[in-house]
């Protein structure tokens, strides 16, 4: 199975109030970070994988300039077995992309473009602190395009307060008309310890309620599957192409690096606060620019910690990532790998789920209803 490849950029303009990755907005750490990243990739380049995926994440990856990006997949490629043909993805903020910056990263090796957009709506921006405009983000889908990507994603939220299913639905199809190949639509979640956490547990605004955003989340799915888009997991949608047979398959257009995360595959992640994982380790990496540069500077890598997953644990982890996808859990491939009978073990809890229409089972699967998705994290501790 080939692995995949992440690097943390942990870099922004400014902090969005409901985002709760590890970033800083203090750009004079960007030389120091840039080195210690090619060290960290120095010495970590003996792992034996072959990865067929990059993804540069974040924070803002595309703060950092063309000429940074391109540094950062040659060491890349350098120091790692990665295959002519791998995806390699930037996520970007349409506040941060010029035309030019775009076409660079292209002749970088970036094949892949994700978008920041959120929303077409420039009172949910306002609400989000983001730094881009409406028009920004109709800018940036339309440089991608005129740059040559052949392959971009958008990234939308929903749930925002005062939303509406028609505000949302202008989203959507303000997103569906430029084609994009993916689209991720994130119900928005109040991150503990978050500016919007707080302002939430003042009073500042009212959430929407839960049977709001469950209608929204059913919205999404009818309105994406009505116009071409096929969910593949609880939040990601693949435009359906054209293949040589004249058949539409979704599957050249989904995500392949984050479908890595779902499907027990190695990756490695790079940067500070990333993560790794190769069965049954997982390890992470200090979420803390200052501290990542100087232990790379001592020739330490930059390790907070690690863990070895437990059997239960692999099996739990398997049931919750199963459930995420619409694929669901593949009966006789869990069976083989855990040396069990899932069927035996879930028997009971899989017919009340059937019997509630949360859950639909086959010979070979065992998936949830687009209802039974609202309910993801309940229905899998019921597993646990």
């Amino acid at each position: 199975m080939n692995a995949g490849l992440y690097i943390h950029i942990p870099f922004c303009l400014k902090k969005c109030p409901y985002c709760d990755f590890y970033s800083i907005t203090d750009a004079s750490f960007h030389p120091a970070f840039l080195n210690a990243l090619s060290t960290e990739m120095r010495m970590v380049r003996g792992v034996e994988l072959v990865f067929d995926t990059l993804y540069i994440g974040g924070g803002t990856p595309s703060v950092l300039s063309e000429k940074s990006i391109h540094r950062i997949v040659e060491t890349a490629r350098q120091y790692f077995k990665i295959l002519p043909g791998a995806e390699i993805t930037l996520e970007v903020n349409p506040g941060t992309v010029t035309l030019e910056k775009l076409k660079g990263c292209r002749r970088a090796g970036v094949n892949r473009i994700n978008i920041g957009v959120q929303s077409f709506n420039s009172a949910n921006l306002r609400f989000l602190g983001r730094i881009h405009s409406d028009r920004d983000a109709d800018l940036a889908v339309k440089w991608a395009q005129s740059a040559g990507y052949k392959n971009i994603g958008l990234d939308l939220i929903y749930g925002i307060p005062d939303q509406t299913t028609a505000s949302w639905l202008r989203d959507l199809q303000s997103a569906v008309e430029f084609g994009p190949q993916h689209l991720s639509c994130y119900m928005l979640n109040f991150e503990p310890g978050t500016p919007m956490d707080r302002d939430r547990k003042k009073g500042c605004f009212k959430p929407l309620s839960e049977g709001q955003v469950c209608d929204l989340f059913e919205t999404t799915v009818k309105f994406l599957s009505d116009h071409g888009y096929v969910q593949y997991e609880i939040s990601n949608f693949a435009r359906r192409s054209i293949v040589g047979s004249g058949l539409k398959n979704d599957g050249c257009n989904r995500s392949r690096h984050n479908t890595k995360y779902w499907t027990f595959a190695p990756y490695i992640g790079l940067g500070p606060s990333a993560h790794s994982f190769i069965e049954p380790e997982r390890f992470w990496n200090h979420a803390d620019v200052g501290k990542y540069v100087q232990e790379l500077d001592r020739g330490k890598l930059p390790r907070a910690e690690k863990e070895s997953l437990s059997l239960d644990q692999l099996m739990t982890e398997a049931v919750y990532l199963g459930l995420r996808q619409t694929n669901g859990i593949i009966v006789d491939d869990f069976n083989e790998k855990f040396g069990v009978s899932f069927q035996g073990m879930f028997g009971e809890v899989i017919t009340d789920l059937e019997e509630k229409r949360l859950m639909e089972c086959s010979q070979d699967r065992c998936a949830l209803t687009s209802k039974g998705m609202l309910y993801l994290d309940a229905i899998a501790s019921i597993f646990i």
